[in-house]
């Protein structure tokens, strides 16, 4: 079975989409878009041909549904089926299976998560809430540090002419107010991130920074390894901007085993991810690096929304390391994903390769 064609608009569809075709007594997928591979976790390679029974489970009769679109040559509508994939909890969909003119032996089939059907219908006002959120944050963090510096120094003072047992109350004041002072500092770091200023990358550089970072400090008591493909071509990215990604994502998989325990970092270039850019041109992002922890993993209550500002799987966590990852990938036109379950956490992101041209100027830029 020949997969088909596959353009800009079959790539840019924010819903999980497939061709699917009737093979040796069962359901296969002749292609799929790059949200399916994210929402199955699997590259298109690893997708195509396999039948739908080995990639996720329906509760619903996905066969008869499939041959009475067929035989029918007319839509058909699931409504609130439950998808498994893998041992993941169930995903509540609208499945929706349309014959294709041109190829009667396929169809196309559209899963829409729940929440993914949300989003679309409210983007713009979640985006709007969102910057004011973000304003009101800054604006909020700027004016209430300069009192909580007040605090800290009247408590400093107090502290002088205090007997031993009573000076711990004022240190707690101290070690608290600068708690606050960390996080506002965090707040005010999120909303202020300036736009990235790209150029080639050997992304192996920037994550052997971060990885020297990790050790000697917040990840010194894992042990990291790496599995890095030496012969990916250069990235096109903002250094900075990317070891803050990286230092990030390591500090979240340190934190995620007090104890102890492996984190491997592993780089791969797979073709099949695009994603639709701002200006609406198509992207393809085939240079990946995975941050990959055998902790406990994700709360399940939170694992949908991990990337979103103030959500956070620990205490005293602020909930805008994974939030800042999310914003400055996006910026770099970027895609984070992350696939969690017990004794496996992985975080993958997929960027941009520089344009070969820029990789020329800039080598005879460094030989001159």
């Amino acid at each position: 079975m020949t997969p088909p064609a596959t353009g800009s608009i079959w790539a840019a569809l924010p819903a999980p989409a497939f061709m699917v075709g009737h093979v040796d007594e069962m359901e296969c997928v002749a292609d799929c878009n790059p949200a399916a591979e994210q929402f199955l976790s699997l590259s298109r390679r690893a997708v195509l041909g396999r039948s739908l029974g080995q990639l996720m489970q329906v509760d619903a009769e996905i066969d008869r549904a499939l041959e009475r679109c067929r035989s029918n040559r007319a839509a058909v509508f699931i409504n609130d089926a439950a998808v498994v994939i893998g041992t993941r909890k169930p995903v509540i969909c609208s499945i929706q299976l349309a014959p294709l003119v041109d190829r009667p032996e396929l169809v196309l089939m559209l899963v829409t998560p729940r929440e993914i059907a949300g989003k679309l219908g409210q983007a713009d006002g979640i985006r709007h809430a969102a910057r004011s959120a973000i304003g009101m944050s800054q604006m909020l963090a700027h004016e209430i540090k300069n009192p909580l510096a007040g605090i800290t120094g009247a408590a400093q003072l107090l502290s002088m002419g205090l007997e031993p047992r009573d000076r711990e109350l004022t240190d707690l004041i101290v070690a608290e107010t600068q708690r606050i002072v960390n996080l506002l500092d965090q707040v005010e770091q999120f909303g202020n991130q300036r736009p990235p200023s790209c150029r080639p990358i050997n992304i192996h550089d920037i994550l052997e920074r971060a990885r020297r970072s990790a050790e000697v400090g917040f990840a010194a008591h894992m042990r990291i390894e790496d599995a890095y493909d030496p012969s990916l071509p250069p990235v096109w990215a903002d250094g900075d901007q990317l070891l803050q990604v990286f230092l990030n994502l390591l500090k979240n998989a340190g934190q995620a085993q007090p104890n102890g325990g492996t984190i491997r970092i592993r780089t791969f270039f797979e073709h099949s991810l695009r994603v639709r850019a701002a200006d609406g041109s198509d992207i393809a992002l085939p240079i990946h690096v995975e941050i990959i922890d055998d902790g406990p993993g994700l709360p399940p209550a939170i694992a949908a929304e991990v990337f979103d500002p103030f959500v956070s799987g620990r205490e005293n966590g602020t909930g805008l390391g994974l939030a800042l990852v999310s914003k400055i990938i996006a910026a770099h036109d970027g895609w984070v994903s992350v696939d969690s379950r017990p004794g496996q956490t992985v975080f993958r992101v997929s960027l941009p390769r520089a344009p070969e041209s820029r990789d020329r100027d800039d080598l005879t830029e460094e030989l001159s």
